[in-house]
């Protein structure tokens, strides 16, 4: 069976990242709930998150792992410390005494039980009896109109549960979702730009921006590109550190910065330059944003993996940029139109970037589907260009970590 894994942040009110979702789907499912098949992939997620290490995944954040009827009914799940996992009850499940008595086992543990797409039924004991061992309860605000949503709320609000809302699209919503009351955000709302400003140029350091525009002409000034980081001490350090890193393993010793370039190759420097510029011109106290980078310094890099693994290193420094700036007028919260206007990319990145077909698009798009869990885009798009599951799986979680590393100002390799 082959099961796809994501992940989506889940926000807390100060738009800092409290948790993440780890996301499955057999990719045969077609986003058709087939409870049977479920109860496999989950168990299969599970296994392959203990196998590459779900740390990577959830950088030691909780994890929100969906769990089955099936599964709840005939097992604990307690691979995790109770403090790494949010046990994710999926609507589908039936309160049976079993799950509630395994319920209460897992709670006496230390676990925290999450309701998902919840909705008041009128049920059985049982089912009361799951709401109260609930710590968090998920609404899906899309599907629940904003009256359930608040009855809802209200009809619980002498208990200790918190709120999350689920598919908040829009910073309309996020605000309205903090006014109701909710604790928890979840969707991609944050990566929604907001415009504030149209009349300067995206804030990059003027060296670094010299150096962007050096890099993408025809014939790069060598000369020109030495002197501009020659004259940085922090980037000639850094440049220097990333040449001494095991993932470049020169045996040289380097007597110039120039000789430094030569080795590292325009190509790579290009793609050094660029990840720099969005990882040194952020407020670090903007959590927010950090996380935005994150998100495309993740897509660079999985963009890159997947074309190499094709076999298409031709593009593959230009799906690294296309992923990299895929977010770009969120992080610099300016019209992304303007923002292209101003940077000396290649024609093919910008139009992919604007929404056209292009040569690039497939990978791009394929990588923005796994994290928006549109499952059956994604399966058409790997079926396309010919990726399994397992692949893709090892190389989003390779990248996951490669995105964390530059964030934590490790080399960028």
């Amino acid at each position: 069976m082959e099961v796809y894994v994501g992940r989506q942040p889940i926000l807390n009110k100060e738009l800092e990242v409290f948790a993440y979702e780890l996301l499955y789907r057999d990719n045969r499912h077609k986003n058709v709930y087939l409870a049977g098949n479920d109860d496999h992939a989950t168990s299969e997620v599970i296994n392959s998150f203990l196998q590459f290490g779900i740390n990577d995944l959830s950088e030691g954040k909780p994890c929100f792992i969906n769990f089955t009827e099936t599964l709840l009914e005939n097992t604990v799940p307690t691979f995790l410390q109770p403090e790494l996992m949010v046990i994710e009850v999926l609507e589908s499940v039936r309160p049976t005494d079993q799950i509630i008595e395994n319920c209460q086992s897992l709670k006496k543990l230390g676990y925290r039980i999450a309701l998902d797409d919840f909705e008041c039924r009128e049920e059985d004991e049982n089912f009361y009896k799951l709401i109260h061992l609930a710590d968090i309860i998920k609404i899906d605000i899309q599907k629940t109109s904003r009256s359930e949503q608040l009855r809802i709320m209200n009809r619980l609000q002498d208990t200790s549960i918190v709120f999350l809302a689920e598919k908040v699209e829009t910073r309309e919503e996020y605000k309205q979702c903090v006014k109701d009351g909710y604790t928890y955000f979840q969707g991609y709302f944050f990566s929604k730009p907001v415009i504030l400003s149209t009349k300067d140029l995206p804030v990059l350091n003027h060296n670094l921006f010299i150096l962007i525009s050096e890099l993408s002409k025809g014939e790069p000034d060598i000369d020109k590109i030495t002197q501009y980081i020659e004259s940085d001490v922090s980037l000639s350090y850094k440049l220097l550190r990333l040449l001494n890193s095991p993932a470049i393993g020169l045996v040289y010793e380097i007597k110039s910065i120039k000789q430094s370039i030569v080795l590292l190759g325009l190509i790579e420097l290009r793609k050094w330059i660029y990840v720099i510029s969005f990882r040194e011109r952020y407020d670090k106290s903007d959590r927010l944003t950090e996380e935005v980078i994150k998100l495309s310094l993740t897509r660079a890099k999985a963009s890159e993996l997947i074309a190499l693994h094709l076999g298409n290193r031709k593009d593959s420094s230009r799906l690294f940029l296309t992923g990299l700036f895929s977010l770009v007028d969120t992080i610099y919260k300016q019209p992304l139109i303007h923002i292209l206007k101003n940077l000396p990319l290649e024609q093919d990145i910008k139009d992919t970037l604007l929404g056209k077909e292009t040569s690039l698009t497939s990978i791009i798009n394929l990588v923005s589907a796994a994290e928006k869990e549109e499952w059956s885009k994604m399966d058409a798009l790997a079926v396309k260009l010919g990726i399994n599951a397992k692949t893709f799986n090892n190389l989003y979680k390779q990248s996951v970590k490669w995105a964390r590393d530059v964030m934590l100002g490790k080399e960028l390799v």
